[in-house]
């Protein structure tokens, strides 16, 4: 049975929203490594539309030659989780009709490496819910962004989970996978 595994770049306030703004002073080889490995394990991504429809925009419009991220990006198998598109056109993308928690469970039942997500808090949030999260990762920034989007706004049901592996890089970034606590 395939993972399910969500990571999030966030930050010590827990703000997930426009990584792009705080992220990249944190940017090292540590880094680049476990992100790496992270996608390494990786054959697909489940994706909410707001997420969807960044990357679709941005993604096919990269040079492949200038960076190797944008040939996995573009080839990957998408699954995108919408109750408002009716299409999804970038390649290898394919929208999940029916009931979401039907559509992901044989997503993992299909033979393959886990299905990664990135970004896409709300759906992250329902599927952990649901208890279809196998794992979530959280690359901790040593910042306090202030405002934005949070991972698990004031409000959010509880969700228990367990400490399943850490790593401090040298710029203070804290790499933190957690798995669900069986209820």
């Amino acid at each position: 049975m395939r993972k399910l595994v969500s990571s999030f770049f966030i930050s010590l306030d827990g703000v997930v929203e426009a990584p792009d703004k705080w992220h990249f002073p944190y940017v090292n080889e540590e880094m680049g490594a476990s992100v790496g490995e992270s996608i390494g394990a990786t054959d697909g991504l489940l994706l909410g539309r707001r997420n969807y429809e960044e990357w679709a925009a941005f993604w096919p419009n990269q040079d492949p030659s200038s960076d190797p991220f944008v040939s996995i990006m573009n080839d990957m198998p998408k699954y995108v989780a919408s109750t408002t598109l009716t299409a999804v056109d970038w390649q290898n993308s394919t929208l999940l009709e029916g009931d979401l928690a039907d559509a992901v469970n044989e997503l993992k039942a299909q033979p393959g490496k886990s299905i990664g997500m990135s970004g896409s808090a709300t759906l992250v949030r329902s599927l952990l819910e649901q208890g279809l999260v196998d794992e979530l990762r959280l690359l901790v920034h040593p910042l306090v962004v202030g405002r934005g989007a949070k991972l698990f706004p004031d409000g959010s049901p509880p969700v228990s989970l367990e400490l399943a592996d850490s790593k401090t890089f040298s710029t203070g970034v804290l790499d933190l996978t957690y798995v669900p606590v069986a209820a």
